[in-house]
């Protein structure tokens, strides 16, 4: 009787467990399959249209290439890291028209990307307003020229600023004598210091005029953005703010009225509510809003190829325009392509930065937070 019971013991729990787990395996493991079996199109696809392609202009990028040849033959002769040397540390025609593009690009972005955003999240505030009516109309206003063709905006926008345009003629009825927009060279901050007295723009001094970095003189670097500049700036901030109100309204509107109305009673005026309760929580919308235009304002060319192609004085040439004109125009294809990666990487840097400099401040929020309720307890 004890050797039967014995024989007949039942199996050790791991080994009653293992059929359902290596049931459950074999099944994810074909869900898997299954899941890369669908994207495979989609993986396929973007690497023929968007991995290769890049590995190929990284090719190029090291090679002194016209665009004729086919540059895997050998017949393009190998320059190696020439191209970007060349945009940097050789004196010349290419590294004054790139390091101008940088300028110029550079106070774009820096009013662009703030203007854009605010004005998104004012629009957003105002259309997000309980007693406000006809939401939807303003909604669709505002969002309107953001689906409307650029190129369309753009041409609309030159007849507008032309010297004998709309704008002008608004001007003259106030006693303003306008400029001529689109072949204005003078930077903004020479006009307004030069308005003031304080500078003259016609006779620089030596100690700016004499001295400067990189092919360009500190007059050049600290002229601000140009007249004509200016605005195409006001075409890309006006065109591009609908896009953004909606990305502010969406996260606006998943905040908790409860949070609101505890700053209400807590008495937060309208201010301090904005600072302390809806801009921590739209902090993730403001990272996505500020990325994407950091992105799109290092990548603006279309506006330009439209309205001024670089001039005048070459004070509305970017990086991006550029790029197309010394590959498509110049026959300089190893060189504009060298541009389009040196602005991949100030886009990465600048995106990292930004990044680095959010996650501080929440980590220091974070922190004093913690303090605070140590203190407390």
């Amino acid at each position: 009787m004890s050797t039967s019971t014995t024989a007949r013991s039942p199996r050790p729990r791991a080994a009653v467990r293992r059929g359902p787990t290596a049931r459950r395996s074999r099944r994810e493991g074909r869900q898997g399959l299954w899941g890369w079996i669908f994207v495979s199109p989609m993986v396929i696809i973007l690497g023929l249209f968007l991995a290769i392609p890049v590995v190929m202009a990284v090719w190029v990028s090291l090679l002194d290439w016209d665009g004729q040849s086919n540059p895997f033959s050998g017949a393009a002769d190998f320059v190696g890291l020439g191209n970007y040397q060349g945009l940097f540390t050789e004196d010349g025609l290419t590294r004054t028209l790139f390091m101008t593009s940088l300028r110029n690009n550079l106070y774009y972005v820096l009013l662009v990307v703030p203007l854009q955003t605010a004005l998104a999240l004012g629009l957003a505030l105002a259309v997000n307003r309980r007693r406000l009516r006809g939401k939807n109309v303003f909604r669709t206003a505002f969002y309107f020229p953001s689906v409307t063709s650029s190129i369309a905006v753009s041409t609309v926008f030159l007849f507008l600023f032309q010297s004998s345009g709309a704008v002008n003629n608004l001007l003259r009825w106030v006693g303003i004598q306008g400029p001529n927009w689109f072949t204005d060279a003078r930077g903004l901050v020479w006009v307004v210091l030069g308005g003031l007295g304080l500078v003259d723009p016609d006779s620089p001094p030596a100690a700016l005029a004499g001295h400067g970095m990189l092919g360009l003189s500190w007059w050049d670097w600290l002229s601000g953005p140009s007249v004509a500049m200016c605005t195409i700036i006001l075409l890309v901030v006006w065109t591009t703010s609908g896009t953004f109100m909606l990305m502010f309204l969406a996260a606006l509107q998943d905040i908790p009225e409860t949070q609101l109305e505890s700053a209400r009673l807590d008495g937060a005026n309208r201010r301090q509510t904005l600072r302390h309760v809806i801009l921590p929580a739209l902090r993730p919308v403001l990272f996505l809003v500020i990325t994407l235009g950091l992105i799109g304002s290092w990548q603006v060319f279309d506006q330009v190829y439209v309205m001024s192609q670089g001039q005048p004085a070459n004070t509305t040439l970017t990086p991006a325009y550029l790029s197309y004109s010394l590959s498509f125009k110049d026959g300089q294809y190893g060189t504009g392509t060298a541009i389009s990666f040196v602005l991949l990487a100030i886009i990465l840097v600048m995106t990292g930065l930004q990044r680095l400099a959010l996650r501080e401040r929440d980590g220091r929020r974070g922190r004093r937070t913690r303090r605070t309720k140590g203190a407390a307890r």
